[in-house]
């Protein structure tokens, strides 16, 4: 039951739940507080005193407005709501004591310090801060900390706030940063000099409200305001995160997160963040013929009429890449379907159901996870596969949610119950009494890792039923970001990826790089990057990336989310929906589109659904046809995070912490 208060704020009447914060009372009533440490995503500090307020008839100093809460104020004398100022002279003087303190020992690095431009500290520096200083002792310095290839830090900038400290430990899991020290030796540190050790630690660099922690990829590249930004959406997994691609001129330079509370709240992983060399290096800038057993450079018309006599009147199989958009992953549909050839998106041979949504998607949303009792994970690794999910996963377990696992034992960040490795595992749980779970939210979260096997059929049926005997609901966690859009659009082949290329003439493949083509069909390869699809490829035909083209991606819970250009393909590159429009009409035989929304008109007509961008669908519940479960090993189906796509096996930076992530885990700790 909400506890509804009338509090008076700077004389506005506001009516909010006593459980809120002095702070959250004030932005409900449209009054900005300046804050440093309180984040409304992490743990209250109360440490750096710059939310200070005034509370009538309360003691006779400033409150810490985000520490204190409505129904701690006492009402007037009459029983009149309580008062609070934000803007009288108490609290402007407290709060210039406050930043005066904060500019002591901060240094005058802002011509040269990253955060510049979009600096808490300057912005709040501006509005109360002094143009003189009583302080005449020297500046403390802090020596700075390792913190690994990512985060790179300033430490004599710090002003303590904690969010860094506060993330670490509570959102990513890991407890390698604290404070130690006191007063004027106070100073965040990590523990033995560690550096971080979570897919999720760039987001301190968000956090910072100064120039302590700063991108050191990024580090004196750009300023704020050079840049062109762009909101879009990420394919590094399946989760669908909200992002804004960050451009100056043709070059991506950063890439940040941006807010959305049905998927991604505002954090991102460090492969959607830090990825962006990777769309710079090993890039396909114009079509290839190989001649001879060698490549040689072609132009478009050579390269799409060769393509177009390769695959006239011959079985053609097209293949969806994981990273490829719902409208290209149609176009191509369309073409070779009418060349009477077949199409496939579940290139990893996971069993997934066409046409069954409930099955492929699932019945969860995303938000689900929040308010779970119990989840049940079943041959997946999140920490791996989706870190963001992870971290939801996590919150749900700080807040009471019983976790259990069936698959590999890994670190997950949190405690679970481990019923097993193995399928026999499932089936032990399969056979569990569920009935008291009826009455709690439930959620079954199940990986491609799962689905792959040649059961993979009959581990879904089997999730099926724990959710139907517990009352709860299931979430199929993709792997890949075009896969659910591609599923939608009807890209499946009775029999999966083997019977699409078996007895196939031409294989066109559409940046599919996570499998090997057995030598004999000639292939034709669409995409961006010079990955494993353009090495065995005979024909190459360069197409744009996820940055520089407009695409609906559909994420692992069903949301279609649309995804817009930051920039333009380079070379001679185009767009992948243009190049097989292209290639239909030098075939003779020309898909009935000529612009992006005229396709997409096509589409929705076919898949109604996806004209709700950002809206969730309700799948009706479909059961999957029951088999028989084989024995071995419910594995995770990522090995590297950090080498998933040919975006990321194209960045430095990746390939340099997937070897980071392999020297930890073969080292044994000193205590070992």
């Amino acid at each position: 039951m909400s506890d509804l208060r009338k509090i008076i704020i700077d004389d506005q009447e506001v009516e909010v739940d006593g459980a809120m914060t002095l702070i959250q009372a004030c932005e409900v009533a449209g009054i900005e507080i300046p804050r440093f440490c309180y984040h409304e995503r992490l743990s209250i500090a109360g440490n750096c005193r710059m939310c200070l307020v005034e509370v009538v008839g309360g003691p006779p100093k400033p409150a810490a407005s985000c520490a204190m809460q409505v129904r701690d104020l006492r009402p007037g004398p009459e029983g009149q709501p309580p008062v609070v100022k934000t803007n009288s002279p108490m609290v402007k003087k407290a709060r210039e004591g406050v930043m005066e303190f904060l500019l002591i020992n901060h240094p005058l690095d802002c011509p040269i310090c990253d955060q510049g431009g979009e600096c808490d500290l300057q912005d709040q520096a501006m509005a109360y801060g002094v143009d003189f200083s009583r302080f005449r002792e020297a500046k403390r310095a802090v020596e700075d900390l390792d913190l690994g290839p990512l985060v790179e830090t300033h430490m004599t900038r710090c002003i303590s706030c904690t969010r860094c400290v506060r993330f670490t430990t509570e959102v990513a899991g890991i407890t390698q940063m604290g404070q130690t020290g006191r007063g004027e030796d106070a100073e965040i540190t990590s523990y033995l000099g560690e550096t971080l050790d979570s897919n999720l630690q760039g987001n301190i660099i968000d956090l910072c409200p100064v120039g302590a922690l700063v991108s050191k990829p990024y580090a004196f590249t750009a300023r704020p305001w050079e840049l062109t930004k762009t909101e879009t959406i990420d394919v590094m997994d399946a989760l669908g995160s909200n992002i804004r691609v960050d451009t100056k001129g043709r070059e991506v330079m950063r890439i940040l997160p941006r807010n959305h509370d049905g998927v991604n709240e505002e954090w991102i992983s460090d492969k959607t963040r830090f990825v962006w060399d990777g769309l710079r290096r090993q890039r396909l800038d114009k079509p290839y013929i190989r001649e001879n057993g060698k490549l040689r450079p072609a132009s478009w018309g050579e390269a799409l009429g060769a393509a177009a006599v390769a695959m006239k009147d011959k079985k053609v199989a097209g293949l969806v890449g994981d990273l490829t958009s719902v409208e290209a992953a149609f176009a191509l549909k369309q073409l070779v379907e009418g060349q009477c050839g077949s199409v496939e998106c579940r290139t990893d041979g996971a069993k997934l159901p066409a046409g069954n949504r409930s099955a492929y998607v699932g019945t969860a949303a995303i938000e689900d996870v929040d308010v779970a009792d119990k989840i049940l994970l079943i041959g997946t690794n999140p920490r791996l596969e989706a870190p963001v999910l992870n971290a939801r996963i996590r919150k749900a377990w700080s807040q009471g949610a019983d976790v259990v696992m069936v698959g590999e034992a890994v670190d997950l960040t949190y405690d679970y119950e481990h019923m097993g490795t193995d399928r026999a595992a499932l089936a032990h749980v399969a056979g569990l009494d569920m009935s008291e779970l009826k009455d709690k939210n439930c959620i079954a979260i199940v990986g491609q890792g799962a689905l792959t096997g040649e059961d993979g059929a009959a581990v879904l049926a089997t999730v099926q039923g724990i959710c139907e005997k517990s009352g709860g609901k299931m979430l199929v966690l993709h792997t890949a970001a075009g896969r659910v859009g591609a599923m939608d659009a009807g890209c499946v082949f009775e029999g999966g990826i083997s019977a699409a290329l078996e007895g196939a003439d031409v294989v066109y493949n559409l940046g599919a790089d996570e499998i090997e083509i057995a030598s004999g069909p000639f292939v034709i390869y669409q995409g961006s990057h010079g990955d494993r699809g353009a090495h065995r490829a005979d024909i190459i035909l360069p197409g744009a990336a996820y940055t520089e083209e407009q695409g609906l991606f559909v994420n692992t819970e069903g949301r279609p989310q649309l995804a817009l250009r930051a920039g333009h393909p380079p070379g001679e590159a185009k767009e992948n929906w243009a190049i097989l429009r292209a290639l239909s009409g030098e075939m003779g035989s020309a898909l009935p589109y000529d612009s992006l929304a005229q396709l997409r008109q096509a589409l929705v007509a076919e898949v109604p659904h996806l004209a709700q961008v950002d809206d969730v669908p309700e799948n009706a519940w479909t059961a999957v046809p029951a088999g028989k479960l084989d024995k071995g090993v419910l594995q995770s189906a990522v090995g590297d995070f950090y080498l998933t796509n040919p975006v990321a096996r194209a960045s430095q930076l990746m390939a340099e912490l997937s070897a980071n992530a392999k020297v930890r885990q073969s080292e044994p700790v000193a205590a070992e």
